[in-house]
């Protein structure tokens, strides 16, 4: 494991203003632009900034004191990158390369549906309508009125970047920048197309067929690969995201793979047992017998009844919670019956209300 403390040259006990003090001058020491000459130069720079990255949050070092390893994806989240981390320390005069040009691929595009819960026990394919970049017709995507073609930026020969030297506590440091004559393209357009305006892309209503997967859960996010926003001048375009949405469904509760029903019955029904109907996900309903003597509350199980398993093999189990129910509306007769079944259960009930007028 690397020593973080070392690479900065700093005491374990140092200060947040000690280590800031030292990554700020070691900064300065160790950008590649100072050292034009070393090609050790940017990995010394970005280990250092990643020893900082480390050591200068209190939660991740005390995790790295503990022992624990970070890997570069666990690095570099509250900065967008070195160029932010420059950026906090020396202001946008300071930076570690910068744009290198090119036309910008599309956007991505966010989109949400939602569908039942048997739809996400069988899957379905749904249309989706949003707003994106789309190739402008009449141009072909190119910005230029047809017959008319763009021609090479002449300040950055077709790069789309240029090199901007300026004075710093470096010296002169020269870095590489959008070229701002033809934005970062790299071509200009003499004669812009009058639908687009020269962007080669007009926002327009996109329709998408979406296949949504077996089993997917309520908030699952799709993501479609190349189906978004246009990109300029043939740069790659965008991607979809489509977060789904699962309606609420009264006859189940889903946990994970599971569904959960509950039925009810009567007590003569759980004292000699009976048959029950259960309503099945994917349509229609199948029998379970409740066993004579069921208590309230008795869970039966059926198997392979629930959800399937999101792009595996199998599905999980339908768990029905049977519930008793206990009556409140008995007349004379219904009343009469059970105090002398009770009575014969030895059991004792509160005695009937006296009535005043009893018909």
């Amino acid at each position: 494991m690397r020593d973080y403390y070392q690479i900065l040259g700093v005491e374990r006990s140092a200060s947040e203003d000690e280590i800031k003090r030292a990554f700020r001058q070691l900064a300065r020491e160790t950008h590649p632009d100072a050292n034009p000459n070393d090609e050790t130069a940017e990995v010394r720079f970005r280990e250092i900034a990643e020893a900082y990255e480390v050591l200068s949050d209190p939660a991740r070092r005390a995790r790295y004191d503990r022992g624990e390893v970070f890997a570069g994806g666990d690095l570099f989240s509250q900065f967008a990158g070195l160029d932010d981390i420059l950026q906090q320390f020396f202001g946008g005069g300071f930076s570690f390369g910068g744009r290198r040009g090119g036309p910008r691929p599309g956007p991505d595009v966010g989109a949400a549906m939602t569908i039942s819960l048997a739809e996400a026990a069988s899957g379905v394919s749904r249309t989706l309508q949003f707003q994106a970049p789309a190739t402008c017709t009449r141009c072909s995507g190119g910005g230029s009125e047809p017959g008319h073609d763009a021609v090479t930026c002449p300040r950055c020969g077709g790069a789309g970047a240029v090199q901007v030297a300026r004075d710093s506590f470096l010296g002169r440091i020269t870095t590489v920048a959008e070229c701002p004559q033809c934005a970062g393209t790299g071509r200009l357009i003499e004669h812009p197309c009058s639908e687009c305006g020269g962007a080669g892309r007009i926002e327009a209503t996109r329709e998408l067929t979406v296949d949504v997967p077996a089993g997917v859960e309520d908030g699952t996010r799709l993501r479609l690969s190349g189906r978004g926003g246009v990109g300029e001048f043939g740069a790659p375009p965008g991607d979809v995201y489509v977060k789904v949405g699962v309606a609420i469904d009264e006859r189940f509760e889903r946990i994970g793979d599971e569904l959960h029903h509950r039925s009810e019955i009567g007590i003569s029904e759980a004292v000699f047992g009976t048959s029950v109907d259960i309503p099945l996900i994917e349509g229609g309903s199948e029998p379970i017998d409740i066993p004579a003597g069921s208590q309230p509350e008795t869970v039966f199980r059926m198997a392979r009844q629930g959800m399937p398993r999101l792009r595996r093999r199998g599905r999980g189990d339908l768990f029905v919670h049977v519930g008793v129910v206990i009556p409140t509306d008995l007349d004379d007769g219904q009343e009469e019956l059970l105090r002398t079944y009770g009575e014969l259960r030895s059991e004792d009930p509160t005695p009937p209300k006296k009535r005043l007028f009893r018909r």
